[in-house]
This record gives C-alpha cells, sequence and structure tokens, in this order.
C-alpha cells in the first residue's frame, strides 16, 4: 500500500473516469446541438423585403 504525504493526493482512475465521461457527454450534446442548429431555417434579407413589400401593398 502507498502512503501519500499531505501535499501529495491523486486523483486515480476514479477522477480519469470521470473527466472522461464529461467530455464524452459534452461531445454528444455538441453534436446534437449541431444537427438541431441545422434544422433552423433563417430567413434571408430579401425574403423579408418581399413580405414587408407585399403587406404594404395590401
Amino acid at each position: 500500500m502507498t502512503v501519500l504525504a499531505a501535499g501529495e493526493v491523486s486523483p486515480g482512475l476514479l477522477g480519469f473516469v470521470v473527466v472522461a465521461l464529461l467530455g464524452l457527454a459534452l461531445f454528444v450534446l455538441i453534436k446534437s446541438m449541431n444537427k438541431q442548429m441545422s434544422k433552423i431555417q433563417v430567413p434571408h434579407e430579401s425574403d423579408q423585403d418581399n413580405k414587408k413589400a407585399d403587406v404594404d401593398a395590401d
């Protein structure tokens, strides 16, 4: 058994696993966010100008 001094604390395997899982979760969330963002259709300025002109003409 290894005895560490008061200032020598090691995170060990558990610390690595926690950080790895957080990194994996972050990767999955960013990938999902990019998928959802690609579904959003942003209108172009010309489309907005055409709609405004149509409303003014009525």
